[in-house]
């Protein structure tokens, strides 16, 4: 049985994420899916269902996609449809794991990677986070796990975006990007995505393209004070961007013209996820290293780092690295420091 695919849905309370579902489970649009939702809620399913196996709360559903409870153990839920998808007994392609709206997302990422169990049937390809546009300011402001969702994201829905104003949407979205460059963002109605923004989006996939908005990199460029960018004492040329805001999740951007040395790199990277993992949410980064033509594309969540070969550096394409590092409260001179002692 070939890898199941899995997109992890958060966002915090009322961001959205059971109209979204609800699409999902009612619309007929081809895909077989698995739902794992924390609980069933009224609303979620509509009156075409039936109950494959109730002590279990696995309900088949119209469309011939799958709806489930999480249990008291997401490894057990996933276990337990594994299995049956390998009996024959569902048919499904994929899984859409919705987080509960005060979750942090992260120990839901790990469990695809530290589960040997869970990492033999599923690999984990997006999570996509939902916000409400209208509420949003105030719970970035007093709840972390709201942040969090934000920096965990491959992909951001702005919701109820049509009950603020055109000003306060833009503002929302700046600092969303502030917090998030690598994750697009789009205004959403009523859960009215289509399938293909959402499946398939591979984030956590090492040759997926690094999203670092580029208006985002463009702006750093032109308008960040001179007390707001951290200058290398040594002028290895490399530098990191970064802003004051009051948000504990920030993000940073770190540039380079000239080639990484690999082994120093390593070792740096190695000590500064072993000791600051924990508050490293996302990062990753397209790199250009000494003794290969090849882009080496990295990425980690926490403590979990890897590294892969990308295509081939074009003839004329100019050489740089660009990492993006998204996390709570990062070291971000000793990120510099240490980054810039790693290039050649």
């Amino acid at each position: 049985m070939s890898l199941i695919p899995v997109t992890i849905l958060t966002g915090f309370l009322g961001a959205g994420k059971t109209t979204l579902l609800k699409r999902v489970l009612n619309e007929a649009h081809g895909h077989r899916i698995a739902v794992i939702e924390n609980e069933f809620g009224e609303e979620n399913i509509d009156n075409e269902i039936l109950v494959q196996d109730a002590g279990e709360q696995i309900i088949q559903m119209s469309n011939g996609c799958v709806c489930c409870t999480l249990r008291e153990d997401l490894r057990a839920t996933l276990q337990l449809l594994a299995a049956k998808k390998r009996r024959g007994l569902l048919d499904f392609e994929r899984v859409i794991l919705e987080t509960t709206g005060l979750a942090d997302p992260g120990p839901v990422a790990q469990t695809f990677f530290l589960d040997d169990d869970v990492a033999e049937d599923f690999l984990l390809d997006s999570i996509i986070t939902l916000v409400d546009a209208r509420h949003a300011p105030q719970q970035l402001d007093e709840r972390l796990e709201a942040q969090r969702q934000v920096g965990f994201a491959d992909r951001i829905f702005i919701s109820k975006s049509d009950l603020v104003s055109a000003e306060d949407l833009r503002g929302l979205q700046a600092r969303l990007t502030r917090m998030n460059p690598r994750a697009p963002q789009r205004s959403v109605h009523f859960g009215a995505v289509a399938l293909g923004d959402v499946l398939d989006l591979w984030g956590f996939n090492l040759n997926a393209t690094l999203d670092i908005d580029p208006e985002f990199l463009q702006a750093e460029a032109h308008d960040r004070a001179p007390e707001h960018e951290l200058h290398d004492p040594a002028g290895h040329g490399g530098h990191l961007h970064h802003h004051h805001t009051d948000d504990d999740v920030k993000s940073f951007v770190f540039r380079a013209r000239r080639p990484f040395d690999p082994a120093r790199l390593e070792d740096f990277l190695g000590s500064v996820v072993n000791i600051y993992g924990p508050r490293m949410l996302r990062y990753k980064g397209v790199l250009w290293m000494s003794g290969t033509d090849r882009k080496v594309v990295f990425q980690g969540v926490h403590q979990l780092m890897g590294s892969d070969l990308g295509p081939a550096w074009g003839e004329g394409e100019t050489r740089e690295s660009k990492l993006v590092f998204i996390g709570i409260d990062l070291p971000r001179e000793i990120l510099l420091q240490g980054l810039n002692r790693s290039l050649n």
